[in-house]
């Protein structure tokens, strides 16, 4: 059974393998160079923020419109693009194929019953995945382990800052690509199984996929564990600036917040009561200078009401993450088991 199985699946591990190869020999070229760049950067030696951020926006200016961005947005590409082809090219077929061309009545009427049947090309088909994923996400955080160093004491939330934590980069690390690959690839077999045809089934991965994998940051991570929530007394240099109404009635203040490594989820400037500052707007900043406007605002005792995950929550994150995703992969692989074994599909 499990040699059938690796030659129904061999030609599509043979093309993954040779993608990863040749994205593996990628990085490996401009891998060593990058950090080569980023020892000569004068990076390492740096102290403090304030010291940091020319070094830091030299470093980055080499690295943008250069190789090493076209191969570090190949790689984010392929890691969560990855994802929906597995389910879409590996996951959707598995059933459907066989349902769609009656091999079924040939595979689930020998001596193997539906179930162990299924259960044996799932796990092989599901282990191959994570597995791949596992090792992209692996090589592509030794690649970008010198963005990391160079940008820890960027601005938050400015362009110089690549946090593990930032939505679109915590996807890309950790063990997290490996549940991504594991519940497409149970979606698609389960989409098979519903649609009983690949190419809808097919079509049907790709869209839940891609849904799943973009509503998740916005909606469910912020919640798999509470942010910290912190006060900080508003200093005039965290001010970035400020818009008003037409009658200058209301203001509302932007300020910066440094964190190095957290993802920031809010920011609110608030008075020492609690209320978000709504205005109006002061003499100062209407007509004076920043600096007055600055000073002005100082003298409001204004707060910035903070919350965001640390840094150091970045490995429990990518725990429950990635849990909730293979624990959504068992239940579908389940459902399928349950469907095909109680259902006559011809």
């Amino acid at each position: 059974m499990i040699w059938l199985s690796w030659r129904q699946f061999r030609t599509q591990a043979i093309v993954a393998g040779c993608v990863l190869a040749a994205f593996a020999i990628a990085l490996l070229v401009t891998g060593f160079s990058l950090a080569h760049l980023y020892s000569g950067s004068g990076l390492p030696g740096c102290q403090g923020r304030g010291t940091c951020v020319p070094a830091i926006q030299n470093f980055m200016n080499q690295m943008r419109g250069s190789v090493y961005a076209f191969v570090f947005y190949i790689g984010v590409a392929i890691i969560y693009g990855g994802s929906a082809l597995v389910g879409a090219f590996w996951g959707a077929p598995l059933i459907a194929r066989e349902i769609e061309t009656g091999t079924f009545r040939v595979a689930w009427n020998q001596s193997v019953s539906r179930n162990r049947w299924l259960a044996v090309r799932v796990t092989m088909v599901g282990l191959a995945a994570m597995a791949g994923a596992g090792l992209l996400s692996l090589m592509l955080n030794w690649w970008v382990e010198p963005v990391y160093k160079a940008t820890r004491f960027a601005p938050p939330d400015s362009s110089l800052s690549y946090g593990r934590l930032s939505p679109l980069l915590f996807g890309t690390g950790g063990i997290a690509p490996m549940g991504y690959a594991a519940f497409a690839f149970a979606l698609g077999v389960a989409a098979g199984v519903l649609f009983k045809r690949t190419l809808p089934a097919m079509a049907v991965t790709l869209v839940g996929v891609g849904f799943v994998l973009l509503a998740w940051p916005n909606w469910v991570r912020p919640h798999l564990i509470p942010p910290v929530h912190q006060v900080l007394r508003l200093r005039p240099s965290a001010i970035e600036g400020f818009s008003t109404s037409a009658n200058n009635s209301q203001m509302t203040i932007f300020a910066g917040v440094h964190k190095p490594g957290a993802w920031v989820l809010s920011d609110q400037v608030v008075t020492s009561a609690g209320h978000v500052f709504s205005g109006p707007a002061t003499h100062a900043c209407i007509n004076g200078s920043p600096q007055a406007c600055s000073a002005s605002l100082a003298a409001l005792h204004l707060n910035q009401l903070v919350s965001f995950e640390p840094a150091s929550r970045f490995w429990p994150l990518q725990g429950y993450e990635t849990g909730a995703y293979v624990l959504a992969a068992v239940v579908l692989a389940l459902f399928c088991s349950w469907w095909i074994s109680r259902r006559r599909l011809a």
